[in-house]
């Protein structure tokens, strides 16, 4: 269960979010006025977790700390899996892992850290890229 974000938090991802809508170009928007859903990316070779955020900077909230921990430990998985939370398409966003990174969405939002314990659930049941990809576009696509 995610944290409850204070208020300032709160303003601060309702911007970024804002700010990412109104970054896009008009020709991603579809006809019933929402983002046109992009390819999920392809893992990186060699990608690694060594830039996602790590648990002492997450501000001691057990279930952000747990997410955060599961994306670490598959990141050639995560790094698979285009995120839906409108961030994908933001400058410096790669795939869902980027939002465990950097500035930290994942922190935040209920759809990163959605995927990110569906990603590791389904991975630790066996499925392959290809399962996960379908089971999260039929959850938040």
């Amino acid at each position: 269960m995610p944290h409850a974000p204070s208020r300032r938090d709160l303003l601060r991802v309702t911007a970024a979010f804002l700010g990412g809508i109104l970054a896009f170009p008009r020709a991603a928007w579809g006809l019933a006025g929402r983002p046109v859903r992009g390819p999920h990316p392809e893992p990186r070779p060699g990608i690694t977790a060594a830039k996602v955020i790590p648990a002492a900077e997450l501000g001691g909230d057990a279930d952000v700390m747990a997410t955060f921990d599961k994306v670490r430990q598959i990141p050639e998985v995560v790094d698979g899996i285009r995120c839906h939370c409108g961030c994908a398409d933001l400058a410096g966003f790669y795939s869902l892992l980027s939002c465990y990174e950097g500035a930290g969405m994942a922190r935040y939002c209920w759809i990163c850290q959605g995927e990110g314990n569906l990603v590791s659930r389904l991975h630790s049941e066996g499925k392959t890229l290809a399962e996960i990809r379908d089971a999260v576009d039929a959850r938040y696509g």
